[in-house]
């Protein structure tokens, strides 16, 4: 039995997220289907991240379990043949039998893309959150810099169907802008439900003045959803890379 552990980039706008569902088409779902091609057989994927419905990939690792004899360089090659457009192995390579890509990771880089703009773009639009209001990105740097740190992030987690501590630790969270675009990077150890987007949307609450200096603090000791930002859309978040 050998352990694979894949690195996968994919555009997420088709895809109901990365887990399996029986209701839609996942990232997880199709790298399964072309694992079953090559090999003969149904191997399970484990995902380091369950990135939700339209969120992009430029760094998901995940590893799966085969008995066959194959030149594992050439296991990304194969996959990609019969991968649709969309989704692309960037490296396959064998690692211990213990590995295991989610419980494994250490950290997990996200970034959040905004393009401050009052003009479309077709080209980028399904990859970026268009702002139209003028945005301090100064300000929404130092608010983020609150973040950093081993708080409890109940106030941007979104409802969840599973009971779980809302206790993360949060070492980098910062804001930077070239020209137009703005890029809000967060890693931590994990993340909630819909927690980097719910950052990103107060931050841009932040930014446009319609929260004061000061809020991101006041918003992490209240502990309360209501008083953060609104959910930032999904097409704008970006899973850079997981560590381990």
């Amino acid at each position: 039995m050998r352990n694979i552990k894949l690195t996968i980039s994919y555009d997420g706008t088709l895809y109901k997220g990365w887990q399996s569902q029986k209701n839609g088409r996942t990232v997880q779902q199709e790298i399964e289907k072309a694992i079953l091609k090559i090999f003969g057989h149904h191997h399970t994927l484990y995902g380091a991240s369950r990135t939700d419905s339209g969120v992009h990939a430029k760094g998901q690792t995940a590893n799966f379990k085969v008995s066959a004899v194959f030149p594992v360089s050439k296991i990304s090659d194969a996959l990609n043949a019969v991968l649709p457009a969309d989704i692309l192995i960037k490296r396959s390579e064998e690692v211990p039998l213990d590995f295991h890509s989610r419980f494994d990771a250490k950290s997990k880089l996200y970034r959040y893309s905004i393009v401050n703009s009052r003009t479309r773009d077709p080209f980028s639009d399904r990859y970026v959150w268009r702002v139209p209001y003028p945005l301090d990105a100064g300000l929404m740097d130092i608010e983020a810099g609150f973040l950093a740190g081993t708080h409890d992030f109940k106030c941007f987690q979104a409802s969840d169907k599973k009971e779980r501590s809302s206790i993360r630790n949060i070492t980098m969270a910062r804001v930077r802008k070239t020209g137009r675009q703005l890029r809000v990077d967060i890693e931590g150890d994990g993340f909630l439900y819909n927690m980097v987007r719910n950052i990103a949307g107060t931050l841009v609450d932040i930014g446009r003045g319609y929260l004061p200096p000061g809020s991101m603090a006041k918003i992490l000791r209240s502990k309360d959803r209501k008083k953060a930002g609104p959910t930032a859309p999904a097409r704008g978040l970006f899973l850079l890379k997981v560590r381990y």
